[in-house]
């Protein structure tokens, strides 16, 4: 399986590119600020929209960084996500990394195929019998749909956890696993590690 070296990922070239015109952005804006004449507002707009973009490519890299070792369908699952977010889709995607995940789950329905952002799609799709759950992916294949995983009983704040996040946080608190899970009711995408919960820019 080919590996992914960070080191000389584009995307690290991109977020340099972006730190540097961002750190640009705000000298110009210290140096306006001691003009009389000079007015910030449509700087702090710029300086946003950078950051935005800034957002998106860094949770790409370390999505990429995470996932690369451990599979080489990162694109295609990527791509699923962006596409069951866009469409408020409910999903629940564990990716298998070196702890094995026969003692953390309640074992689903047996899928055993080469992945495929179409066919994680049509898992989750609306009605499915199988989009109740979480799909666990080992390397370059969907293992298996309809998965119990256990819950966490932990809260993000004051915000009170849906089902399908208390369960990737709950999987990640007992093992290495990388869970990505979108939210249903927002379209808003997020990955559970080691007991983080961490969003994703999906637009």
């Amino acid at each position: 399986m080919e590996r992914v070296n960070c080191d000389v990922s584009p995307l690290k070239g991109e977020m340099k590119e972006q730190l540097t015109a961002i750190a640009g952005a705000i000298e110009q804006s210290i140096l306006a600020l001691e003009n009389e004449n000079g007015c910030l507002l449509g700087t702090f707009d710029q300086i946003r929209s950078r950051f935005s973009q800034l957002e998106t490519t860094a949770a790409s890299f370390y999505l990429q960084c995470y996932l690369g070792p451990y599979t080489d369908k990162y694109t295609d699952l990527s791509m699923a996500v962006q596409n069951l977010s866009s469409r408020k889709q409910g999903a629940l995607i564990v990716v298998e990394r070196e702890d094995s995940l026969q003692s953390y789950l309640q074992a689903g329905i047996p899928i055993g195929a080469w992945m495929t952002h179409s066919l994680l799609e049509s898992i989750f799709f609306p009605g499915s019998p199988l989009h109740d759950g979480a799909v666990v992916i080992r390397e370059n294949h969907i293992l298996s749909a309809a998965n119990v995983l256990p819950l966490s009983h932990v809260s993000v704040g004051e915000q009170k956890l849906g089902t399908r996040h208390r369960a990737a946080l709950g999987l990640s608190e007992q093992c290495d696993a990388l869970i990505i899970v979108v939210s249903e009711e927002t379209g808003k995408a997020s990955f559970a590690m080691q007991g983080h919960m961490y969003p994703i820019i999906t637009h």
